[in-house]
């Protein structure tokens, strides 16, 4: 008689799947505390890069250490103890009710729905003070939500640089937020008029450095209005008064 019946072949396919699928979760379960640490070390070396601090061929750890990892409070502006620096996730808190709130139609320029009640943000510090701060944003483009940062020199009011970690727009035209060029056009740019006032703006099209205010405008992407006009809107979101407005006058006037 044949050896060859259909539940023997039934047995050996379950086996199969079996082994399998054993092989594949020790993998991942094995795996993860790596893909955590490597997840953890590129958000870091974004933020550097944002400010553009981030070194080739020295260790991100050793690098992250001229960085002090503080919380604000988004209602008042100043830091808070509420939460662990270290631990706190704000991506995660912006999606849960309990931990954000939600924004309204005409707030919500940003569209991001909701903003958690406590932000993270990266301070770099020297013997004479803050050096720079580097703040978290995103904001919806065309087809993704964008998440960054954005960095300010120690006055406060000068973009030191951009940097986006994580978006889905379209590669050549709104995924050129991730070219050098572009972002390095960010740096020495003015966020804030002499009266505190927000005034950067990504504008369509190229900026005529030779008019008054071109210190205050970024260069459009080019085929990419929508991606444009989501990284001006998370811009005036984030550092304008539903944003980090209120932190940065508080730090400012040392009050925060």
């Amino acid at each position: 008689m044949s050896k060859d019946t259909v539940g023997k072949t039934f047995t050996v396919a379950a086996v199969l799947c079996v082994v399998c699928a054993v092989v594949v979760a020790t993998a991942a379960v094995s795996l993860r505390p790596q893909q955590q640490l490597n997840k953890e070390l590129d958000l870091k070396s974004n933020i550097l890069a944002s400010a553009g601090l981030l070194q080739a061929g020295v260790p991100i750890e050793k690098q992250f250490e001229a960085v002090t990892v503080k919380v604000v409070d988004m209602a008042t502006g100043k830091f808070t103890d509420a939460v662990d620096p270290q631990s706190y996730n704000q991506r995660k808190a912006s999606k849960d009710p309990a931990q954000s709130q939600a924004l309204s139609g005409d707030e919500d320029i940003a569209k991001i729905k909701r903003r958690a009640n406590y932000a993270t943000v990266y301070l770099i510090e020297t013997d004479s003070g803050i050096d720079k701060v580097i703040l978290p944003v995103k904001g919806y483009g065309l087809w993704s939500t964008m998440y960054g940062f954005v960095a300010l020199e120690a006055d406060l009011a000068t973009v030191a640089g951009i940097g986006f970690y994580e978006h889905a727009e379209t590669p050549g035209l709104g995924g050129e937020i991730d070219n050098p060029s572009w972002k390095a056009s960010w740096q020495g740019k003015r966020a804030y008029d002499s009266d505190g006032q927000l005034a950067l703006k990504v504008i369509k099209g190229r900026v005529d450095t030779e008019r008054e205010g071109a210190n205050y405008q970024i260069d459009g992407l080019a085929g990419a209005t929508l991606t444009t006009r989501g990284v001006d809107n998370l811009i005036r979101y984030w550092l304008g008064e539903s944003g980090f407005a209120g932190f940065i006058n508080h730090l400012k006037q040392g009050e925060a």
